[in-house]
């Protein structure tokens, strides 16, 4: 039964790390521009595809370097020309489009990759065992926290001690103050945006190589990231990461005791923090009441 846990919550924790990545992306691109990126799994699943499409010709580390940013590079795009016309309208236009997109990136990588799951290969010395009796517990799995926990702590590094940074964490409560001090506004909310799919591609190749490709796997993955901000606290990144882990973990350990539960429970787990505290673990007062 204690292997049978641990294996459950080390699972949480990988599918959790998952949501850490995605949901801050969503965070990001939500707290400063207050925008709902429905499309935001889709952009996990071109990163994905890119690090498949090119891991023959650069290799799993080369993929894994190229394939984000290249990611982030066609999320400013779509920024620049679709998203940016939707400022400052009702959130809900820029919602429809990005749940619309979704459903365009998805059909796009069926018929340009096909419908079928791609695998992606790893290094052979990732995908060992650290031993027999922890079998469940493989080199990639400990790479792919260590990946998040690394990127997660330069994110904060970014977003606290960088110019850009503090220009976006004052954006995310000022807007029109961070303009009216000869901010360009314009170039901060591309810059926020192509950072926040930067995170979904990245959550793309890692996922690739743990889960494998499909064109509806983002959709699997996005819903839970939603519910992490939600758990978390929109407004607060520090809650969403607490949330993504939470949720995770939760998750995890009800698929132990009761396995047709374990996507259902981050559902309950969302109602009660909202019953007992409205604006999540560590969101800000009015961002949900």
């Amino acid at each position: 039964m204690l292997q049978l846990l641990l294996f459950n919550v080390t699972n949480g924790l990988i599918i959790g790390a998952f949501y850490v990545l995605m949901a801050l992306g969503l965070s990001l691109i939500l707290n400063l521009s207050n925008v709902i990126n429905f499309a935001h799994g889709g952009f996990l699943v071109i990163g994905g595809y890119i690090a498949y499409t090119i891991t023959p010709y650069v290799g799993f580390w080369g993929a894994l370097l190229i394939a984000p940013p290249l990611t982030a590079i066609i999320g400013l795009a779509v920024e620049r020309t679709l998203i940016r016309p939707l400022y400052g309208r009702d959130p809900l236009y820029s919602l429809l489009l990005t749940f619309g997109l979704a459903f365009i990136i998805e059909d796009g990588t069926r018929f340009i990759w096909g419908a079928q799951g791609k695998p992606v290969t790893v290094p052979a010395i990732l995908a060992q065992p650290l031993s027999n009796e922890f079998f469940f517990i493989t080199g990639y799995r400990l790479f792919m926290v260590a990946t998040v926990a690394v990127t997660v702590t330069l994110l904060f590094v970014l977003l606290r001690y960088t110019r850009l940074g503090i220009r976006i964490r004052a954006g995310t409560l000022d807007l029109e103050t961070v303009s009216a001090l000869g901010v360009n506004v314009g170039l901060l909310r591309s810059l926020n945006f192509a950072a926040g799919i930067y995170l979904a591609g990245l959550s793309g190749v890692l996922a690739a190589g743990q889960l494998g490709l499909e064109p509806t796997m983002g959709a699997g993955l996005l819903m839970p990231s939603f519910i992490a901000i939600i758990v978390g606290g929109i407004g607060s990144l520090t809650g969403t990461l607490l949330g993504g882990l939470l949720i995770g973990v939760a998750s995890g350990v009800t698929a132990v005791f009761l396995p047709a539960a374990s996507e259902a429970v981050m559902y309950v787990l969302m109602a009660v923090v909202l019953l007992i505290r409205p604006r999540g673990l560590l969101g800000e007062e009015g961002m949900m009441t």
